[in-house]
């Protein structure tokens, strides 16, 4: 199963990069965490929803319409199974002053963010085997203070996945919190992934970053 980081693919390049990894690679489902920005995939992809996004679209996605859009699964405090995987997510990152909103009650760009209602989904769901998330736990990473969430964590203590993916940072780096492994992803322009349902086990594979030639 092919896992990618954060894509934006509405920039032209990254997008060719993209799209370029699914016709090489050739993936029957792929896991993706975030900042996405392309809905028309060549292959079956379960993403959550990052700060980068057509919110429109992850509107209607939300709501269950797919219309206009191609092969793009969206996990928001939901799961789904993939490749006989529990995989689960939460879609956004978090905002202190958003997180006690309704999410009916966001607007525009502040439907980038995850609530409270969002989060309680999510912790009720069961048997999840792989967790994505936009935003980091603590204890991932440091920028000279950590911007890791305590939500993700308690998300993690109570789910108890095998394997959390995140995305959101750019950047590959490792830990375990609560007995999950959980790895934050470098972006799909650097590196891609590729997870074994069975076992689990995510390897990272580096690939060539320029594009193909138009």
């Amino acid at each position: 199963m092919l896992v990618l980081g954060d894509a934006h693919a509405a920039e032209p390049n990254r997008r060719r990069i993209l799209l370029e990894l699914y016709r090489s690679l050739g993936p029957d489902h792929v896991l993706q965490v975030g900042d996405l920005e392309r809905y028309d995939l060549p292959a079956p992809t379960w993403f959550v929803a990052g700060n980068n996004e057509d919110f429109d679209v992850v509107d209607a996605l939300r709501a269950g319409d797919t219309s206009g859009t191609n092969n793009v699964h969206l996990l928001a405090s939901t799961a789904a199974t993939v490749e006989g995987c529990c995989v689960a997510g939460l879609s956004g990152n978090f905002a202190p002053t958003k997180y006690d909103r309704s999410r009916a009650d966001l607007s525009a760009d502040q439907r980038r963010h995850f609530t409270r209602e969002d989060v309680e989904r999510a912790a009720a769901l069961k048997d999840v085997d792989v967790f994505l998330t936009h935003e980091a736990p603590t204890g991932l990473l440091w920028y000279g203070y950590d911007p890791g969430c305590e939500h993700v964590d308690e998300l993690l203590e109570t789910l108890s996945p095998s394997l959390c993916l995140v995305g959101h940072h750019h950047r590959h780096r490792e830990v375990d919190v609560h007995g999950t492994r959980v790895v934050s992803l470098a972006p799909a322009w650097e590196r891609y992934y590729e997870l074994d349902p069975k076992t689990l086990a995510l390897e990272s594979r580096d690939h060539d970053r320029s594009p193909p030639a138009e």
